[in-house]
Parts: structure tokens; sequence; C-alpha cells
């Protein structure tokens, strides 16, 4: 394990104890196959990779594990468009590409969108913890199949 692996680790230990979660090997090992996915995956993805290890866990325990950790903020929730909830480890500042074909979140990184101004009537009603930006279009595998839009027909 590199040192990285071990802050990680010692911060999801710090977390789960602080908000009073024991750490299971099947918590273990959500947040594992969390940490170590390359995509944004669902509850039943990380389900169907656990299975094998810890037969009896079911796709519920995952699920509410899942949504532990985003509510002590550990990872973050990231919804597709009508797809099932998917969860995110990075809790670092970034930004989502959603493509409207396949379903693929990629995470992009520029800091001048995190110094977006926020309106007037946001800040004064609401506390803003963050501020993430999701794009949506057909990334570069899909964007073959992207339907024509009602701007480029009247040209």
């Amino acid at each position: 394990m590199n040192d990285k692996q071990e802050i990680i680790l010692d911060r999801f230990t710090q977390l789960c104890k602080a908000h009073g979660l024991k750490i299971t090997p099947q918590r273990m090992a959500v947040y594992n196959a969390l940490k170590t996915s390359k995509e944004h995956p669902s509850a039943d993805k990380i389900h169907k990779q656990l299975v094998c290890d810890f037969p009896s866990i079911s796709l519920d325990t995952v699920n509410r594990t899942l949504i532990t950790f985003a509510r002590i903020q550990i990872i973050d929730v990231v919804e597709g468009q009508g797809e099932p909830r998917r969860f995110d480890p990075n809790r670092e500042d970034h930004h989502h590409f959603y493509c409207l074909s396949c379903n693929k979140i990629i995470d992009f990184h520029d800091p001048d969108l995190g110094q977006i101004q926020l309106p007037k009537e946001i800040t004064c009603t609401f506390t803003i913890t963050g501020k993430r930006l999701c794009l949506t279009g057909y990334c570069d595998h899909c964007s073959h199949q992207a339907p024509a839009r009602a701007a480029d027909i009247t040209k």
C-alpha cells in the first residue's frame, strides 16, 4: 500500500469512527470496490463485484452502506439521467461529463469553473457547500449516434 492509499484509508477509518460506524469487512469491501473503480458505479455493480467474496451480502446492504458513506461525506452521489444512483469516491473539486448514449460519467478538472459567480437569490436563500458542473452530450465513442438538433436542421 502506498502513502496516498494509506492516507485515504486512515481518513475513511477516522470518519467512520467519528460517526459511530464499525469498520466491518463488508464496509471495507464496499469502500475498496468503489475506490478502485475506474468509473462511477451503481450499488448493483458493486454488489455483483462483492458477492463472490461475501455471498451473504445483499444489494440492500451495499446500497445502504453507500448512502451512509455519502451522508458522512466519504463519497459523493452522482445521479445520471433516469439511471440508478451512482457513486463517486473522488471528493476533490472536479466536474462531470455525462454521455446521453452510453451513460458513462467522465471526470474533468477546470479550476475556473469553481469560480462561477452564483446568483444572489441562490446565495441569500441557500447555504452552498460546493459547486459541481455536469455537462451532458455524447462522448467521443458515441458522438456518431448523436441525434440531429433542431438548430442544426433549420440551417
